[in-house]
């Protein structure tokens, strides 16, 4: 059973060191759960849901790039917050693994005092919501009471990160925001992230407002950021 007293982080990595290091440094926190694959994952999933999953990307079987893309296309575990663990470092990495659906990204080795702080911010900008906030933009409607969004009476199937993301701009529609100024609103200050980060989960959010035709409604500011814009 669940500790209702912790968050529970599921562990996902073929090493059982590194398994084992992490849940380590994490039980005081947190409640940990270990899956050796993404099979073992799936059986683990099919019981219970973790608050938050650490994803090795180098695995045997579906390497955890592939198992994050269909952990994003299941109802049940598309909003679960994801940070990939990998020892793949050069940015074409991190900007491919923040375009298949991770929310964060951190480079083997890592400290643990790192690993922790990353969590710390991912889950509190994840349940950080307003539970009673309707926000509405033009066609464009966020219930956090549901944690639905829809765009022109379309559902709209957002990663936690984008959810967030969205939320931030609809407070504020036709103001601009630097990267600098996402980043610390909406990822946080505390934790470093990479400014090309934001524009990973920028182009994120406007593919998911395609299929609804208001794709157009975040506007890229040349040399001053970005904006939610219906004019």
């Amino acid at each position: 059973m669940t500790n209702i007293n912790k968050p529970t982080v599921l562990i996902i990595d073929d090493e059982h060191a590194i398994r084992g290091m992490i849940g380590m440094a994490l039980e005081k926190d947190y409640h940990c759960l270990e899956a050796s694959d993404a099979h073992k994952a799936e059986a683990i999933l099919a019981q219970q849901l973790p608050d938050l999953i650490l994803l090795d990307w180098m695995m045997p079987g579906i390497s955890g790039l592939q198992y994050i893309k269909s952990l994003r296309r299941n109802e049940k575990t598309e909003s679960i917050p994801i940070i990939m663990l990998t020892a793949k470092t050069e940015e074409e990495n991190m900007l491919e693994s923040l375009d298949s659906g991770a929310d964060d990204y951190l480079g083997k080795p890592f400290s643990t005092e790192e690993l922790k702080a990353r969590i710390r911010a991912l889950l509190r900008r994840t349940s950080n919501t307003r539970s009673n906030e309707i926000l509405n933009v033009s066609n464009l409607i966020l219930d956090n009471t549901s944690h639905r969004v829809l765009s022109n009476g379309k559902t709209v199937t957002l990663g936690p990160t984008e959810y967030n993301l969205l939320a931030f701009f609809m407070r504020s529609p036709e103001r601009v925001y630097s990267r600098e100024q996402l980043l610390n609103g909406v990822w946080g200050e505390s934790v470093y992230v990479e400014e090309r980060t934001v524009d990973v989960h920028i182009r994120r959010l406007r593919k998911a407002l395609e299929p609804s035709n208001n794709q157009d409604l975040i506007q890229t500011v040349r040399g001053a950021g970005y904006r939610l814009s219906t004019q």
